[in-house]
């Protein structure tokens, strides 16, 4: 069975770091280029960053570019987001996915394997 856990959120200060960790189990997704996105209550999921299966390659929305850094340790079937310097409108569920096809890394509909989410906020 195939699982997808996320940790690591919280609550924090504007201005504070988090960092967030996706463990997969059930198989390998070494191969599979992953992502975090999160939903903030009554919007829609956004697309925050995205990383290849080798991790040489990554995708960053606007909103985060410069604070947030993805990475992955495919040994330990884990997938990492380092969030600094954190604005209050960063507060949303956040979820790591397995991206399955297509050619963009930002639209969800391209992922498969959704975990069940960390709750981060975020004070001003």
């Amino acid at each position: 069975q195939v699982q997808l856990v996320e940790s690591g959120g919280g609550l924090v200060q504007a201005g504070g770091s988090l960092r967030l960790s996706c463990a997969a189990s059930g198989r390998t997704f070494s191969g599979y280029t992953m992502g975090w996105f999160r939903q903030a209550p009554g919007k829609e999921r956004e697309f925050v960053a995205a990383i290849s299966g080798s991790g040489s390659s990554t995708s960053y929305a606007d909103s985060v570019k410069g604070r947030f850094t993805i990475s992955r340790d495919n040994a330990k079937n884990t997938v990492y987001l380092q969030m600094n310097s954190l604005k209050p409108e960063d507060t949303a569920v956040y979820y790591c996915a397995v991206k399955w096809g297509g050619s963009t890394w930002d639209s969800a509909s391209q992922y498969g394997y959704w975990g069940q989410g960390t709750q981060v906020t975020v004070s001003s």
